[in-house]
């Protein structure tokens, strides 16, 4: 199982405030990608308040496509100034099966975190397994 929330506010740089012309354009390339990415999950990229946001959520069996790190990456290097969060629940990750993770976009990087408020899933999120 291969759990999956997260958003992004899509910023040209980290002083962005106000939408441009090169905004529109990464939003363009953006809306590209995430049509080819052609997810039956959530996967919405929509213009808010004169802001872009990308908000997406999914539970397919396996880490499989649509790959979501992957366009949290992409967005990281073609703006900058983007952030956001994606926390992942894969109970297929050796290392971190029983760890929600957080992919934290911010400045142009994407790091990986535990989430500590909904790890460890047991006994967090559920019971013990008994037997």
């Amino acid at each position: 199982m291969f759990e999956y929330h997260g958003w992004i506010t899509v910023r040209e740089t980290a002083s962005d405030d106000e939408d441009s012309d090169c905004l529109r354009q990464i939003v363009g390339g953006l809306r590209l990608r995430i049509d080819q990415m052609a997810s039956p999950y959530l996967l919405d990229l929509r213009w808010m308040n004169g802001e872009p946001y990308i908000h997406l959520g999914g539970h397919p069996n396996h880490r499989s496509s649509p790959d979501v790190v992957e366009l949290f990456e992409h967005v990281a290097a073609v703006a900058p100034g983007s952030y956001g969060l994606l926390h992942v629940l894969d109970d297929e990750d050796p290392d971190h099966r029983n760890e929600v993770r957080v992919f934290r976009l911010a400045r142009g990087a994407v790091t990986e975190h535990t989430e500590a408020l909904l790890s460890p899933c047991v006994p967090t999120l559920d019971d013990p397994l008994t037997g």
